[in-house]
C-alpha cells in the first residue's frame, strides 16, 4: 500500500512538474513579444487555458514567474559551462571553451531579445533588470569566479579579485559583439566572428593576470 502511494504521489509530483514547465514556455513567449509591462498573469492564464487562480497556485506574483522564466533559460546553460571550468584541464583551452559556449549563448537570438525586453524595461520596473542580472549574468560570473579562485591559488593566474577577474574576462569575450546584435549592426553572429573574438580575449586576459615573472608564458 505504501508502494502504491508512493507512485502516485511520484505521478502527481511529475504532472506538476510538466504543468509548471508548460507555464514558464508560455511565459517566456509572452514576455519577449509583449515586454515585462505588457504581459499580464491574466493574459498567460487565458493563453494556457485555465484560470489565473490556477496560474497563481504556481506562481504567487508576476516577478517570480519572471524569474523562473530566466532560471529556465540558464540553468541548463550554467551547467554545460561548469562541466567546461575543469581545474584539472589546461587553462587557456578551459577559458576558449567557455568563452566560446558563452559568446555562442549571449548572441543567440532568444538572448539579445531578453537583453532588449530588460533593457527597455528596467527604467519603469527595475524588478526587471534586478532578476535578470541576479538569475543570468551575475550567476555565470559567480560560476567563473569559483573557476578563476581555484586557478588563482594552484598559481596558474596571478592572485587578484576573482569576482573583478571573471567580470573583466566575460566583458573582453563578449561586450564587442553582443553590442553589435543589440544595436542592430549585425544580423546575426557566424562561427568564425566568435573564434577570433575569443583568440583576441583570451590571451589578452592571461597576459593581463599572470604571474609575476611569467610574462606571456600563459597566453596559450
Amino acid at each position: 500500500m505504501n508502494g502504491e502511494k508512493c507512485t502516485a504521489t511520484g505521478r502527481r509530483e511529475s504532472r506538476r512538474q510538466d504543468r509548471r514547465e508548460t507555464i514558464v514556455i508560455a511565459a517566456s513567449r509572452h514576455f519577449l513579444d509583449h515586454g515585462y509591462s505588457g504581459t499580464t498573469m491574466s493574459a498567460i492564464a487565458a493563453t494556457l487555458g485555465g484560470s489565473k487562480g490556477t496560474l497563481w497556485s504556481y506562481f504567487p506574483s508576476k516577478e517570480e514567474l519572471f524569474t523562473a522564466v530566466i532560471d529556465h533559460a540558464s540553468t541548463a546553460f550554467r551547467a554545460q559551462l561548469s562541466e567546461i571550468l575543469d581545474l584539472s584541464g589546461d587553462l587557456p583551452t578551459a577559458l576558449r571553451c567557455f568563452s566560446l559556449k558563452l559568446l555562442e549563448k549571449v548572441t543567440s537570438p532568444d538572448a539579445i531579445a531578453l537583453n532588449r525586453l530588460v533593457t527597455a524595461e528596467a527604467g519603469r520596473f527595475p524588478e526587471a533588470g534586478r532578476i535578470f542580472f541576479d538569475r543570468a549574468p551575475w550567476q555565470t560570473v559567480v560560476l567563473l569566479a569559483e573557476f578563476l579562485s581555484g586557478v588563482m591559488e594552484r598559481g596558474q593566474l596571478r592572485r587578484d579579485n576573482p569576482v573583478e577577474a571573471a567580470q573583466t574576462f566575460m566583458h573582453l569575450c563578449v561586450s564587442r559583439l553582443q553590442q553589435q546584435c543589440l544595436l542592430g549592426l549585425i544580423p546575426e553572429v557566424t562561427a568564425g566572428q566568435r573564434e577570433r573574438e575569443v583568440e583576441r580575449a583570451v590571451p589578452l586576459f592571461l597576459r593581463a593576470y599572470a604571474p609575476d615573472g611569467a610574462g606571456g608564458r600563459l597566453s596559450g
